[in-house]
């Protein structure tokens, strides 16, 4: 019996239109009522996720930043694992240097050094997840989207970076061509040590402290609540769900996930656009 449910937003449980459906909603509610619990497992930061749900109506504990900061339901940070300050102002000028538009995530706030950046990146997620979708509707969307105005922007990281009390809990590298360009990146960061670098979507890495894994985060928190690996699922549709779908007793990919996770999966469900966790639920939890 599943008794504890981990899901990723991103192309996940967030439709085209980036928001929770009404069928999600009625199926996440029907599993808790009957005590089943539900965390959201994601790579945004706090308070690019936890309104999200609010605004849904729905209360759920939170793995944030890839399992860097771990909420539970009560609201309480059981969880907080940064990027060393000496390694993040490395990786800053590392991606500097190769020229990437990147992002770095706090446990207050996501920070960009370029509005317009910002805007074209997001289009490029956009259209990744949603392949219906033109550029051109895509810009139009984001330039007038929240996920635009909640950044705070700054003109230098390295600033940002040698504040005694900031820390770095994620960074997020853009590029449209894909994991191809990210080669370099990726070697130079596995030869620092203690990191690790997954993806959410085919046009970024996400780079963390190694122990900030989802299905770290999410097989820690089964334990302190008590759960055995085969009462919990997970499910995902992209690189840095991967430790979370091969941890839990139940692994579910999305019809619209990577190849990669697909393969790994142990059930495939409807696309994110089809109420796809819905499905996971109510196939698992036996709702009506």
């Amino acid at each position: 019996m599943i008794k504890l449910i981990a899901s990723d937003m991103d192309g996940t449980l967030l439709n085209k239109q980036m928001q929770i459906s009404s069928e999600n909603i009625a199926a996440i509610k029907e599993a808790q009522a009957k005590g089943v619990e539900f965390l959201v497992a994601t790579g945004r930061a706090p308070s690019e996720s936890q309104g999200i749900l609010a605004k849904a109506g729905l209360h759920t504990g939170f793995i944030n930043l890839n399992g860097a900061m771990v909420f539970n339901t009560a609201g309480k940070l059981i969880v907080n694992e940064p990027i060393p300050k000496d390694q993040s102002i490395k990786i800053n000028k590392l991606l500097k240097d190769s020229g990437f538009y990147f992002e770095i995530v706090a446990a207050d706030n996501v920070y960009s050094d370029s509005r317009l950046r910002r805007i074209t990146n997001f289009s490029d997620l956009l259209v990744d997840l949603n392949k219906k979708l033109t550029f051109k509707k895509a810009v139009s969307f984001a330039a007038g989207s929240d996920e635009i105005m909640r950044i705070k922007y700054v003109s230098d990281f390295k600033d940002l970076l040698e504040k005694p009390d900031f820390e770095a809990m994620k960074f997020v590298a853009f590029h449209p061509d894909g994991p191809k360009v990210f080669k370099h990146i990726r070697e130079e960061i596995g030869k620092m040590g203690n990191l690790i670098v997954t993806a959410s979507s085919s046009t970024n890495i996400e780079i963390n402290n190694i122990k900030a894994q989802k299905g770290i985060a999410l097989m820690d928190y089964a334990r302190l609540q008590g759960y055995q690996p085969n009462e919990v699922m997970a499910i995902g549709d992209n690189l840095n769900d991967e430790s979370m779908i091969r941890m839990a007793g139940v692994g579910v990919a999305m019809e619209n996930a990577a190849p990669e996770i697909k393969k790994i999966a142990n059930f495939i469900t409807k696309s994110n656009n089809d109420n796809g966790v819905s499905y996971a639920i109510r196939h698992f939890c036996k709702l009506t």
